[in-house]
């Protein structure tokens, strides 16, 4: 049986990307923080790991607590239907799970995990991909 949003009920959104790491654990707290009273956010990863220390250090700095917030394989919403997913890597957009979304958006952030060098590099990549997570969610989701 597949779960769906009721009527009346907030839509539902899915960040997916491949680790569930840094850029779809941002995206959820940008839109749960932001736009919560109007949206059911949740992230998934294809491949989960962590939740990168960096990615919940970059968001503290803007009052974002996402370090209660878990890695989560998709697999897990194997019985949810969404109204929206969005997939943030293309890794992540060739092994969407289709059904999983009644609208599938595909908006492709760098993953800074993958960046390398010191810490005062990595932590700038964070930012960086954090402000553009950020634009990208107001933009998407603010009200009209």
């Amino acid at each position: 049986m597949t779960e769906m949003a009721t009527p009346g009920s907030k839509p539902s959104v899915l960040f997916l990307c491949t680790n569930n790491s840094a850029r779809s654990q941002i995206a959820e707290g940008f839109l749960k923080s932001f736009y919560g009273d109007r949206f059911d956010a949740f992230s998934a990863g294809t491949i989960p790991t962590k939740v990168q220390p960096l990615a919940i250090k970059v968001m503290a700095e803007l009052g974002i607590d996402i370090s209660i917030q878990r890695p989560k394989s998709i697999l897990e919403f194997d019985d949810k239907e969404f109204d929206i997913v969005i997939t943030l890597c293309d890794p992540a957009r060739g092994s969407c799970p289709i059904a999983h979304g009644k609208k599938v958006i595909h908006v492709p952030f760098m993953d800074p995990a993958t960046v390398t060098g010191d810490e005062a590099q990595r932590i700038l990549a964070f930012r960086e991909v954090r402000d553009s997570i950020l634009q990208w969610v107001r933009k998407e989701f603010a009200p009209r």
